[in-house]
């Protein structure tokens, strides 16, 4: 097996430290919003590589964190009028929501922020011990990121390169610009933990840093995130870590690719903006899921309705094949289903790529209808191993006859009231006179089969397939 480290930047292969067993962290979500697309290709990119590894035979502990405490958790409870604990938890269980609709499978184990205070507080007092870090006059403390020699290993970044980059947190407390906080100094009225600095909490480079070691040691085989989190994220988790513990922190980096919305940078200026929950509103999840896992796990994503028709139209052929063949085939094999699985390990072993382990679930879909009007008895056996094979990507899990009805109606994921919603935004933008925006809506609704058709009585909408 194969896999890409951000690292060193080449495909190396894989050898976990233990034996059968692979422990990875994987770097969750700040509980202070709705999760978004970009939040669900991380999850589904984490989902289909720990299910893959454990069909591979590996013992996985899968740890993603999740950070409860934030300035903008802080922020958003407060624009609220609810407490932290009540923001959190709302957003925990809604996270959790999206994950079963994508067909996630939890983590092994999902610690939070503030369930480390301890922990987090003593690596601190660890890493001013040795010298790379310091307490400051307001109470806050830094680390010395001139202390550490290997800064900027993971990116590829030279430190007096960064002095001007836009991230650098420019504050009289620090002995360099380039330091960056482990702890902060509570304002009045903010939640804090005692420490030996002052009541205060942990920044969030340092929340990770800790509880990756305390769920699965010093060093540890894979730690995964999304693309904009090397840095400096990931960087300061590296310098914190190893000069904490004196250890190679983590093996193998690897960073999901990110997503695009017709073909433009995700973003809520540019109001392309979506919550995981907006987009299953509309749409099947496992379509959505599909689209997640057609591209390579580190390939950018363009998500538009273009490619949801697109994604649909290949889970039903996927489908079809699977139509009318029995459902308790599980532990049939024959030789050419025991080629594909082959095939099928040798695309998933070379750095998890997914689209060409799909081309082979395509061509394994032709043989399951080739052998269904040929050769009945192969068709089982054939059948049984598209579904497995499909499973260790989290698809196919649907009955057939329940998804191939729902792609016949082509609205299936679009209700009644969501269809008359966006005929009078279409209307709201006649009015003002952006017709790209009414023609966008429009277009959108006759790719997923919804046919608009305007009279001097108002519009009216019909379902047509789609050719």
């Amino acid at each position: 097996m194969q896999i890409y480290n951000t690292l060193t930047r080449r495909k190396e292969p894989f050898t976990p430290l233990v034996a059968g067993k692979v422990s990875m962290y994987v770097c969750g979500m700040t509980v202070y919003d709705y999760c978004h697309l970009g939040h669900a290709r991380v999850m589904v990119a984490f989902d289909v590589i720990t299910r893959y590894l454990r069909h591979r035979g590996y013992d996985v502990t899968y740890v993603r964190n999740i950070t409860d405490i934030d300035d903008k958790i802080l922020k958003r409870a407060d624009e609220n009028g609810e407490s932290i604990t009540a923001l959190t938890e709302r957003m925990i269980d809604a996270m959790h929501e999206d994950e079963a609709r994508l067909n996630v499978l939890p983590p092994s184990q999902e610690p939070r922020a503030t369930g480390h205070i301890g922990d987090i507080v003593a690596m601190i007092e660890t890493l001013i011990e040795k010298g790379f870090a310091y307490p400051a006059e307001n109470g806050d403390v830094y680390y010395r990121v001139r202390r550490f020699a290997d800064y900027g290993k993971l990116n590829n970044r030279q430190l007096d390169d960064m002095r001007s980059g836009a991230r650098v947190e420019v504050d009289v407390h620090k002995e360099d610009p380039l330091d960056f906080v482990l702890w902060k100094s509570a304002k009045p009225g903010e939640a804090h933990w005692p420490s030996p600095w002052g009541n205060g909490r942990p920044g969030w480079h340092i929340e990770c840093s800790a509880m990756s070691t305390c769920c699965l040691g010093d060093t540890f085989d894979i730690h995964g995130g999304g693309p904009d989190l090397t840095f400096p994220h990931h960087e300061n988790e590296i310098a914190q870590s190893e000069a904490a513990t004196g250890k190679t922190y983590v093996n193998t980096w690897m960073h999901a690719g990110a997503v695009r919305v017709n073909q433009e940078k995700m973003s809520k200026s540019l109001g392309n903006f979506f919550t995981i929950r907006d987009v299953l509103a509309e749409h099947d999840p496992e379509v959505v899921r599909y689209l997640l896992v057609a591209s390579h796990y580190r390939s950018a994503i363009n998500y538009s309705v273009d490619s949801l028709v697109e994604a649909r139209k290949s889970l039903t052929r996927l489908y079809t094949a699977l139509e009318g063949v029995a459902s308790d085939s599980s532990g049939q094999t024959n030789d050419v289903a025991d080629t594909y699985r082959e095939r099928f390990t040798t695309a998933m072993d070379d750095d998890f790529n997914t689209p060409e382990a799909l081309a082979v679930l395509f061509e394994l879909a032709r043989e399951v209808n080739r052998a269904k009007s040929e050769a009945p008895d192969n068709a089982l056996p054939l059948a049984a191993a598209l579904k497995q094979f499909a499973g260790v990507l989290g698809l196919l899990q649907q009955s057939p006859q329940i998804f191939l009805k729902g792609s016949q109606q082509q609205g299936v994921a679009l209700s009644e009231a969501v269809i008359e919603e966006k005929i009078a935004q279409r209307q709201a933008a006649k009015a003002n006179k952006d017709f790209a925006q009414a023609d966008a809506i429009r277009d959108e609704l006759a790719a997923l089969g919804i046919i608009l058709k305007d009279s001097r009585e108002g519009t009216t909408w019909v379902i047509e397939a789609i050719q």
